[in-house]
């Protein structure tokens, strides 16, 4: 790993004296036990660490800056991609991504959030955080796949929608509701994936779908750990106090019942570490369900995705 979290050191540290045991064997002296005794010690302290994580440290790998992105799954998933630009209204929002391609040879829709690697990636893409433009866009892409009756792909990233007063300005808000509403209506299949990040409504403007999926290590919540600190305690540094609260890892969205389909499992330390292997789980879970929705008519899907947004609901009396 190029980067690490803290709660990885113990066994980045590991892995390198490991390397440096490899590395000074030779023909006549080697050390090839005694790093095969460290491997599968590694082997161990790494399921130790990533089967007890906190909600927290499920925070921080979803934000890991190796963490795959819309694009980086691109070539894995799918073929034939072509990226369509702009909203026809004020311009192109990086932050999303939004366009057409192919999966198992089948023509489809893609949108999805995109953040960037370096400082000059980051601010191109606004940190993955949209501006209106962006959703705008991510509906006139979802609304063209209905009209060619292609089904949709929407992959979720994001810490929010972008809080800028020109955002304000052009309608962030109502960008994002109309969202909700027009994908609560389309007649083709819509499968969403929360791959990192799910904050807020600005998630939530390409998450209204027939089936919602969420990679193993991924978050899904109505504010940031630090948003929701800065509100209770005026701390945004009790970020760690008030994820554990919010109770937003993919276990506990799936203890919910009925918010997620499915939890889709990544390799052992995170999306990440085998971007190949997470693409062809990934892949295998897509097509899967996009072969049950094919099986639902228009009026169904439209159905069914109503019911499955009414069943969120539970009232105590």
């Amino acid at each position: 790993m190029n980067t690490f979290l803290d709660f990885e050191r113990p066994l980045v540290e590991l892995e390198a004296k490991i390397r440096e045991l490899r590395d000074y064997s030779t023909d006549n002296v080697s050390f090839a036990s005694e790093a095969e005794k460290l491997e599968r010690k590694a082997e161990k302290l790494k399921k130790d660490i990533f089967s007890n994580l906190s909600r927290w440290q499920r925070t921080q790998l979803a934000r890991h800056p190796e963490r795959p992105f819309t694009l980086d799954l691109m070539n894995g998933l799918f073929t034939d991609w072509f990226e369509v630009h702009g909203d026809r209204n004020f311009a192109d929002d990086p932050a999303i991504v939004a366009g057409f391609a192919r999966l198992n040879g089948e023509p489809c829709c893609v949108v999805g959030h995109q953040k960037g690697r370096n400082t000059k990636e980051k601010v191109h893409r606004n940190f993955g955080m949209p501006n209106p433009e962006g959703y705008r866009k991510a509906l006139r892409v979802m609304q063209m796949a209905e009209q060619f009756n292609l089904p949709i792909f929407t992959f979720v990233d994001t810490p929010g929608a972008f809080p800028g007063i020109g955002a304000e300005e052009r309608g962030q808000a109502e960008a994002i509701a109309r969202n909700l509403r027009e994908m609560a209506t389309l007649t083709v299949p819509v499968i969403v994936t929360v791959m990192g990040e799910g904050g807020s409504g600005g998630a939530l403007a390409i998450a209204v779908g027939n089936r919602v999926l969420m990679m193993e290590y991924a978050v899904y919540s109505v504010i940031s750990p630090e948003g929701c600190a800065a509100i209770l305690w005026s701390d945004g540094s009790k970020a760690s106090q008030a994820a554990e609260a919010l109770k937003l890892t993919a276990k506990d969205i799936e203890d919910l019942g009925d918010v997620i389909d499915e939890v889709i499992p990544e390799p052992l330390g995170g999306a990440h570490t085998d971007l190949e292997a997470t693409a062809a789980t990934l892949k295998e879970v897509l097509t899967r369900h996009l072969e049950e929705l094919k099986k639902l008519s228009p009026e169904e899907l439209v159905e069914q995705r109503y019911e499955r947004l009414r069943a969120m609901t539970r009232v105590e009396e």
